[in-house]
């Protein structure tokens, strides 16, 4: 059994990374360089960045938010509100794309609206960041729920109980208890941020310079045949989820440890 399961992670996990950094290197380090200091890359590189500083946050605000108000207290709507944060899981993301080109592109809904004010959505920064937000957002609820519901609600109900706000026992009481779950949230959230396809795709307009993550950049240069540079500046994605492996299995060595 464990010579199967790792054949298994030989053949479908290790060999594809190889060949990743294989095929990058294949004209030397200085291929490598020039395919990543392209002014393009540069672009797909600042603008996935720029939407995962953006859309990871808010995500985190959000999803610190709902996750407290589901796990420690109770109204009406709760389980309409744990389907809304599950709905992104149950879409795809190209659907999800073509609903916000439906909203807001120039022949969308509020496409016109939004036009007549020099607004622009849809093949522009604003609704990258939108789809994003959107195939992003259950990460961080969904790591906390199950966490916060698992403590239940004894050390907010003493703390409170002896004199705390409502603040001071979510900044002194619950914050710490959730902090390596909130550190592990974020990490899988800003990965599926900076590695996001489909939903961003479609919203893009795949526009050299401009509009381009890394995963478009990536598929513009694999289409025009300029695989070295293809895999070079995929490689860079393939460190962020080396990294986002080594983060996550250290945040949940401490989650073990503390427990």
């Amino acid at each position: 059994m464990i010579a199967c399961a790792a054949l298994f992670l030989l053949l479908f996990l290790i060999a594809p990374l190889v060949v990743i950094f294989v095929e990058a290197f294949k004209q030397g380090w200085f291929g490598y360089t020039q395919a990543i200091q392209d002014p393009d890359a540069l672009a797909a590189i600042q603008l996935t960045l720029l939407t995962a500083v953006i859309a990871v946050p808010i995500n985190t605000i959000f999803g610190l938010a709902a996750s407290w108000a589901i796990a420690k207290f109770s109204f009406r709507g709760k389980q309409t509100l744990i389907s809304l944060i599950d709905l992104p899981f149950s879409i795809s993301p190209v659907i999800a794309g073509l609903v916000f080109v439906l909203l807001f592109g120039a022949q969308g809904w509020w496409g016109p609206w939004l036009s007549e004010r020099g607004i622009d959505i849809i093949f522009a920064v604003p609704g990258i960041v939108l789809a994003t937000l959107f195939v992003t957002f259950p990460f961080v609820a969904r790591t906390l729920i199950p966490l916060m519901q698992s403590q239940g609600r004894e050390d907010e109900e003493a703390a409170i109980s002896l004199g705390a706000s409502g603040w001071q026992t979510f900044w002194r009481v619950t914050l710490p208890n959730i902090k390596w779950g909130l550190l592990y949230g974020v990490i899988l959230c800003n990965a599926r941020a900076m590695g996001e396809f489909g939903a961003v795709s479609v919203v893009s307009g795949h526009i050299r310079g401009m509009t381009n993550t890394i995963p478009l950049h990536v598929e513009i240069l694999y289409n025009e045949y300029l695989f070295t540079a293809s895999f070079a500046v995929a490689s860079l994605l393939t460190l962020l989820a080396l990294i986002t492996l080594i983060a996550k299995s250290i945040v949940e060595w401490k989650v073990g440890r503390d427990l």
